[in-house]
């Protein structure tokens, strides 16, 4: 059996998303969002889809792009998926050193890719150079069969909105969203500073749903937001749940996230998939209130390239 690496065609989309939701279920993966995410990556970021096929069937899949939000130049990264049961077979030997190679040529002086946080995935990642950084944890909700805390009485000043409801000037979500993300634990620094690209790659993104993002007011300013991402299907998941800074310890992150997961169960929407960085302390409870358990963790890793 012969195991080659090409990158993604617009035909692969049904495919690709079949094999990203065997590999990752956790993520929100749609046929739509992937050929959206490549027609309108930032140029900067050298975007690449690649699939790995062994006779003709796709049995992997990566992502690899350059960080171009990050103040620091040339940080690469690379997100590889292989089907249950199709490792071992050299895929993802393959798609890491096309990764590297495209990657190298676009300006990348660092490389970091998620890896699974088991023995196989932890060795693999070993073996090619890669060291073991920070970590996240990917949580579940059966929205379905569970429980959710019942909605409380709002503060005074404070108001409950649905994102759908800024369609006409979005801006001061992009503006919290900004802040937000300034100050989100990782190991590359973001800085949001093109709207029209925000625009593009999240507020018009096809897995973005405007209506079930949920945004707290205190006295008319955009105070917190939940946003969520669905397949249009069963599963729903919390893209951002953040609070800026001037309205934190109030309880707001709780309040929005609940508001957009009472709206997402009454959609019909039956697993609610979050995730954080464990050293995301504050996040993790809330989410432990909410009832999430962990279903997978995920180690970055980063190698230097030569």
């Amino acid at each position: 059996m012969t195991v080659i690496v090409r990158d993604f065609r617009p035909s692969d989309a049904e495919t690709w998303t079949r094999a990203r939701r065997a590999s990752v279920p956790w993520m929100v993966a749609t046929p739509e969002q992937v050929v959206h995410d490549l027609a309108h990556a930032h140029p900067d970021r050298h975007y690449r889809l690649l699939v790995a096929e062994e006779d003709g069937e796709i049995i992997a899949t990566a992502q690899a792009g350059i960080a171009h939000e990050s103040p620091e130049p040339g940080q690469g990264y690379f997100t590889p998926q292989t089907l249950p049961g199709r490792g071992r077979h050299g895929a993802g030997s393959l798609l890491l050193r096309t990764a590297e190679e495209h990657l190298a040529e676009a300006g990348a002086t660092v490389v970091y890719a998620w890896v699974l946080d088991d023995a196989e995935s932890l060795e693999f990642a070993r073996k090619r150079g890669y060291r073991p950084s920070r970590s996240a944890h990917f949580q579940h909700l059966d929205l379905a069969g569970g429980a959710l805390p019942p909605r409380q009485e709002l503060p005074a000043g404070v108001e409950l909105r649905p994102g759908s409801d800024f369609a006409d000037d979005p801006r001061p979500l992009f503006e919290a969203d900004a802040e937000v993300t300034a100050d989100e634990p990782g190991d590359i620094t973001s800085e949001l500073d093109d709207y029209e690209d925000w625009l593009t790659t999240v507020w018009r993104h096809p897995a973005f749903d405007q209506g079930l993002t949920s945004v707290a007011l205190v006295d008319g300013r955009v105070a917190a937001f939940s946003a969520a991402t669905t397949d249009g299907l069963r599963t729903y998941l919390s893209a951002m749940t953040g609070t800026l800074r001037d309205f934190r310890g109030r309880g707001l992150a709780k309040l929005v996230k609940n508001d957009s997961l009472h709206r997402a169960r009454a959609a019909g929407y039956t697993d609610a998939y979050t995730s954080n960085d464990t050293g995301n302390g504050p996040m993790l409870a809330v989410n432990q209130w909410f009832g999430y358990t962990i279903c997978a963790t995920e180690v970055r890793h980063v190698r230097t390239l030569p």
